[in-house]
């Protein structure tokens, strides 16, 4: 695949999810880099670039124990701001993976949406 644009896909190493994905991309032999987001966290021009693709509710990872260890107060009509000011304090509430693919960006894993972005 050499004409394929760059593929980095970002999340947290020990990640089930961020496991299962890297997986796939190797069996499917695409080539990618990693980027563990606790050792490199991501910068606000990113964080807002990967809200702007594919929407901050779908980034923000509402489900993970950093996000419900929350203050009540914290998780409460939390908007776009509050979620990026919070995905940069707190890079753990990021759902991962985030796959970066040339301008596209996929949040979570998913086999078919990985197919379909990398053919």
């Amino acid at each position: 695949m050499t004409d394929s644009p760059a593929v980095t896909i970002h999340g947290i190493r020990n990640c089930d999810t961020m496991k299962k994905a890297r997986a796939w991309l190797e069996e499917a032999g695409i080539a990618h880099r990693f980027r563990d987001y606790k050792a490199d966290p991501p910068r606000r021009e990113e964080v807002e670039g990967w809200a702007a693709k594919a929407g901050w509710e779908a980034l923000l990872n509402r489900a993970g124990t950093t996000f419900r260890k929350l203050p009540e107060a914290e998780r409460d009509g939390i908007d776009q701001p509050r979620a990026i000011a919070l995905m940069l304090a707190q890079p753990s509430v990021i759902k991962r993976p985030v796959l970066v693919v040339g301008d596209r960006v996929l949040v979570g894993f998913s086999a078919d949406a990985y197919r379909m972005a990398l053919a």
